[in-house]
């Protein structure tokens, strides 16, 4: 490589290339985003429409979710740790790109069907319906954090493991990770309420 093409090619932590990941599936790939940052941190700027998050690159997301816990709140830069740490695990684990680990657990634990409540003459009826992809991308990453928190929480596991254990589990479809069996959960009680 030449140093002019060092010097564009911006790499996650200086370290992922985020050119070589590929998202499988097609309703994703516009809430997916996957442009190049160095450290995932856009300082709010993308916070100021309703739907502006899709434009947030996914692993940005990741952090932020990370954050909405009661002892990480506010803590940008512990997430961004975990993260990076998790990141490395992953990397030596399964020596594969660690971003698109990620990319692969968000496509496989987010829910393609979900149920609402219905009225009928003061009677809840539940109703199977599609979800759309923008939700499909955050209930993944609230059940990949929600299982993080679990395995974690007064464990003797680190969040950062926690965090790789997770995302190889889920990328890989295993029903023994929190975020995969909370799907399949969802799906099968709309498949019941069809």
């Amino acid at each position: 490589m030449t140093e002019a093409e060092i010097e564009n090619q911006k790499l996650l932590f200086n370290r992922w290339d985020m050119s070589e990941v590929e998202i499988q599936d097609p309703s994703l790939i516009r809430y997916v985003n996957l442009h190049a940052m160095i450290v995932p941190h856009s300082c709010g700027k993308l916070a100021g429409q309703q739907f502006n998050k899709s434009n947030m690159l996914i692993v940005e997301r990741l952090i932020n979710k990370l954050m909405q816990t009661e002892q990480n709140t506010g803590k940008k830069e512990l997430a961004i740790r975990i993260v990076r740490d998790a990141f490395e695990i992953i990397h030596k684990k399964t020596g594969k790109n660690p971003i698109q680990v990620l990319v692969e657990a968000v496509e496989n634990t987010g829910p393609r069907e979900e149920t609402v409540r219905l009225k009928y003459g003061g009677i809840n009826v539940p109703k199977s319906v599609d979800t759309a992809p923008q939700r499909r991308v955050d209930v993944a990453l609230r059940f990949i954090t929600d299982g993080v928190l679990q395995a974690s929480h007064k464990k003797k596991k680190s969040v950062s493991e926690a965090l790789a254990e997770e995302l190889i589990a889920a990328a890989n479809g295993d029903t023994r990770s929190y975020a995969v069996s909370k799907k399949e959960e969802r799906e099968r009680i709309a498949k019941a309420a069809r």
